[in-house]
């Protein structure tokens, strides 16, 4: 369980440093995510999560 709590601070933390860093583009990349269709979104969004747990499990591993 804390490395689940070390894991979302650690998202919140570099989420959170792009946003104080570089909003205006952060801002035009969410314009641009509400144009793209939905099944992109996802497919990019499945391929995302496959590296990250591919990553933790090297990590981990």
């Amino acid at each position: 369980m804390t490395d689940l709590l070390v894991a979302i601070g650690l998202v919140l933390a570099i989420e959170g440093t792009l946003y104080a860093a570089f909003p205006g583009p952060l801002k035009r990349m969410m314009s641009q995510a509400i144009e793209t269709p939905d099944q992109v979104l996802r497919i990019a969004g499945v391929a995302v999560l496959a590296v990250g747990v591919l990553v933790v499990w090297m990590a981990r591993g």
